[in-house]
């Protein structure tokens, strides 16, 4: 038979039947006629065997759903699978071209739970946990999370052997419905015995107790136990945790509790570059201890050149850094930081050259809230040619700044989205600086901001996959109180303000298609002046596609000025899209944008930015 033997065999796939979005995602991405096509080229036989076996695993994703009474046929140019001469015909076609293939389903009526039964020893006050109702739709993944959803509730209620058996279904074709029985057994409830961990080679012990958040003769908690192996992998010096429980309770009724660690390695090397139009491109080494007394204190040296090439800066700078991360300081849930920065850049609002050495706090308040309070002293020479109108003979000056960073922050993005990709939830932070700034002329001022950002997940609503479809929006407010006094009455301009200190907007953490800093007040030259408030805003949908792929869509808009009432004042607005490789920590973006109300003299056509992560 020449079929056996021949070449690969070229096809299109089209799916037909009437679904709802979700089940005909499913069934896409169940198939192997679509995911194949294109990775697995296979024989005219090799086809009409992966039709026949599609055949028989879509009828099984339309089981899944409910719908039992589904019918799944394929085609071959228009010929049934079980044509004889149907893989000759494929070997017949010409070199190139495709065969059509077509698989159709008919999903039927979908079937409902009729009788539910939880047999065993369920305490009644348990029964209420269980989700499952009669008449809701027979879908198999519901049916199986009920199942653990009340495996994990007896769980966190002290029973630590309970066991939910995977459900026996009957089928009930003249009624349409599934009947469902649920077997469980509870055993006692039992608290927590001796807490040990294993692995620990440089960290020590009394580092890491504190941290697990549990103790011996506690009620067991499956839950607390999940918390505690989080919050040992979150002092980032773990790379694996794994809980393990006796077997069974002691004479005591309390189970021994072991957690296996395996230490990181110490002293990861991280390389990172990322380029925008605007402020050229970078690029930078970390040095990290991860471990640096035993205690999972975090030490990091960072140096990285900015600023090559770009059309928002004058020449090449610098950003170095050393900081010290000193965890349970004083307390389980504070955390000290000391850092020292060098950072020198040429921009086109400034040249700056500046030192700083901080010290925050930082506590933990939830969850989901975050405090901290610091103090910051920053020696610095700024350059700004357009400043010798207001202080003639002085193009450079020198600033000593006191700074006293107070911040609080809100964060439900949970740890189900990766680090720099979220998909659901809100961001926002609160952030009052209490700034004494030593210079010509000197001047006391607090700088207020405000920032958040929140990530619609719309899957459902698009009949894609949970975290596929992504709103996102953020929004940015700040102002600066007390410089205006000290400020030199021309034109109503807050000189007395630091340049680095006012606001600027323009590039990617605000505005995405104008140049870094160019959105404000400008001089003669448009050369940015800066402002004492700043608000702007941001819109993106983004959407995957594949496993690895995606592209999103954006519209920034924001302005700069003196009145710190926000809403008011000249906008700028930029759109633009990008595309998106998905990584196991976020996204490799690539966008590009451009300036709906471009201005000639400052603005360039389009704006390039490529790094890691969201842009937010």
């Amino acid at each position: 038979m020449p079929a056996w033997g021949a070449d690969p065999q070229s096809y299109k796939v089209r799916l037909e039947g009437a679904v709802s979005k979700e089940i005909e995602s499913t069934l896409s991405a169940s198939s192997d006629l679509v995911t194949l096509r294109k990775s697995a080229p296979v024989s005219p036989i090799g086809l009409i065997l992966r039709a026949r076996g599609d055949t028989a695993r879509l009828k099984i994703v339309l089981d899944n759903f409910g719908y039992y009474q589904s019918a799944v046929t394929a085609t071959i140019d228009g010929v049934a699978l079980v044509n004889a001469d149907l893989p000759d015909q494929l070997a017949a076609l010409p070199k190139g071209k495709d065969a059509n293939v077509v698989v159709s389903f008919v999903p039927g009526p979908q079937y409902h739970l009729g009788k539910i039964t939880l047999e065993g020893d369920l305490p009644e006050a348990m029964r209420a946990q269980f989700t499952l109702r009669t008449g809701q739709p027979a879908i198999s993944a519901n049916i199986f999370a009920a199942g653990n959803r009340l495996l994990t509730a007896l769980q966190d209620q002290g029973y630590a052997f309970a066991k939910v058996d995977a459900p026996i279904a009957y089928e009930l074709p003249d009624s349409r419905e599934l009947e469902v029985s649920f077997h469980v057994t509870t055993g006692a409830i039992v608290r927590l015995g001796a807490i040990t961990v294993t692995g620990l080679e440089r960290t020590h012990l009394p580092a890491v107790l504190p941290k697990l958040g549990i103790h011996a003769d506690d009620q067991y908690s499956a839950q607390a136990l999940e918390r505690a192996r989080r919050a040992l992998l979150a002092l980032g010096i773990f790379g694996s945790v794994e809980i393990k429980l006796a077997t069974a309770p002691d004479a005591q009724g309390r189970v021994p509790v072991t957690f296996r660690v395996t230490e990181r390695k110490r002293h990861p090397v991280d390389l990172h570059a990322a380029y925008s139009s605007d402020l050229g491109g970078s690029a930078g080494i970390t040095w990290s201890d991860n471990n640096l007394f035993g205690g999972a204190e975090h030490l990091d040296l960072s140096a990285s050149i900015i600023n090559l090439n770009g059309s928002a800066t004058n020449g090449v700078g610098y950003d170095t850094g050393a900081k010290l991360i000193v965890p349970d300081f004083l307390s389980p849930v504070q955390t000290l930081q000391i850092s020292l920065n060098g950072l020198k850049q040429y921009l086109i609002a400034y040249d700056q050259t500046a030192e700083t050495a901080a010290v925050t706090l930082n506590r933990n308040l939830s969850k989901i809230w975050n405090a901290s309070a610091g103090f910051a002293v920053t020696e610095e020479t700024i350059i700004q040619p357009e400043e010798e109108i207001f202080f003639p003979g002085h193009t450079t000056f020198y600033y000593t700044l006191f700074a006293i960073p107070l911040s609080l922050r809100y964060d439900s993005t949970d740890l189900t989205s990766p680090l720099l990709d979220a998909n659901h939830g809100i961001r926002a932070a609160l952030t009052v600086t209490p700034t004494l700034s030593l210079g010509l002329p000197n001047a006391t001022f607090v700088i207020t901001q405000v920032r958040a950002s929140t990530y619609l997940d719309l899957h459902k609503l698009f009949g894609t996959g949970p975290g596929r479809t992504v709103l996102a929006l953020r929004g940015l407010y700040g102002y600066v109180e007390g410089a205006k006094d000290a400020a030199l009455p021309l034109d109503e301009r807050d000189i007395a303000l630091p340049p680095d200190q006012r606001f600027y907007a323009g590039g990617s953490d605000t505005i995405r298609g104008y140049r870094f800093q160019s959105v404000g007040p400008q001089f003669s030259d448009n050369t940015p002046v800066g402002g004492v408030a700043v608000d702007a805003g941001g819109v993106e949908l983004r959407q995957r596609v594949g496993s690895n792929y995606g592209f999103a869509v954006f519209a920034d808009g924001g302005r700069v000025g003196d009145n710190v009432s926000p809403l008011v004042g000249q906008y700028q607005i930029g759109v633009g899209a990008g595309i998106r490789y998905y990584t196991s920590i976020g996204a490799i973006r690539a966008d590009i944008a451009f300036p709906v109300d471009r201005r000639s003299s400052s603005d360039d056509r389009l704006e390039v930015y490529i790094g890691l992560g969201q842009a937010f």
